[in-house]
């Protein structure tokens, strides 16, 4: 609204601000930046509960998570938004709303929101994190459904064959 609407940044970005916003923007912009940030989500806390399961200690499992998670996402931010500010020096004012929003949603995202907020909730939550309803529980115990890590092979990691391939 502040740039588009209200025209601030019009001569940076190249446009005439009419006034008003694309009504469907902010929408397809909340949509599209919904998606992504569950994907940022399951990078970053599949790390953590990786690290929580292994140790037990949630504060150290959130700086493990997010050290470990912190490259990827940092990575997949950067080309998200490169390539979303790519829309913003187009000359279709719909495009470049489009471009210079979502370009700002994934910054804030990747930094702000999984960088600070998701760790400070975490922290803040403790063992809530890992709460499951007592059905969904029920059924992980029955069909012995876990997220430890796998049993080792009959011959071990040792040795010749796959398992040497895979180290």
């Amino acid at each position: 609204m502040w740039i588009f609407q209200q025209g601030h940044l019009s001569g940076l970005l190249q446009f005439t601000s009419s006034g008003s916003t694309e009504p469907s923007i902010p929408i397809l912009m909340f949509c599209i930046a919904y998606g992504l940030s569950m994907d940022y989500e399951v990078f970053i806390l599949s790390r953590i509960k990786e690290e929580y399961d292994r140790t037990g200690d949630l504060t150290e499992a959130v700086a493990a998570g997010i050290q470990r998670s912190g490259p990827l996402v940092t990575a997949a931010a950067a080309i998200l938004a490169f390539t979303f500010a790519a829309y913003g020096t187009g000359s279709i004012v719909f495009l470049k709303m489009l471009g210079v929003g979502m370009t700002l949603a994934v910054l804030v995202d990747a930094t702000l929101v999984r960088g600070v907020l998701v760790p400070a909730f975490m922290k803040l939550a403790g063992r809530a994190n890992w709460w499951a309803p007592a059905p969904l529980r029920r059924f992980h115990e029955r069909y012995g459904i876990s997220e430890a890590e796998a049993p080792e092979p009959a011959g071990g990691r040792e040795g010749s064959g796959t398992n040497a391939l895979v180290q």
